[in-house]
């Protein structure tokens, strides 16, 4: 639910040519099924000129409820379409919160 809320607002505000949600909640301490941890990449005309500062503000700013009401992290990697090379960096393991095999 929160997931799909992520991608319906990050899709209305900037238009993006790309735009990946995911739920990394199980490489952290969350309890199974929770949505507390999110990467987002993001790559839109909207962050042309625009610094990584304002371009995360301008998603802070989207996503003010989800972050107020549960998501914990959020980690963003947000791109102009000249900037985008195809492939957004790999989340680490979260100190302490890897699950054993």
């Amino acid at each position: 639910m929160i997931e799909q809320n992520i991608s319906e607002k990050l899709h209305t505000a900037f238009l993006p040519l790309l735009l990946s949600v995911e739920n990394e909640s199980h490489n952290h301490s969350s309890r199974q099924g929770s949505e507390t941890h999110f990467k987002v990449t993001l790559v839109s005309t909207a962050f042309i000129g625009l610094s990584a500062v304002a371009r995360h503000r301008a998603v802070y700013a989207i996503l003010q409820n989800e972050l107020q009401n549960g998501v914990h992290a959020l980690a963003l990697h947000t791109y102009a379409p000249e900037e985008w090379l195809g492939q957004s960096p790999v989340s680490p393991l979260c100190k302490g919160g890897e699950k054993a095999s």
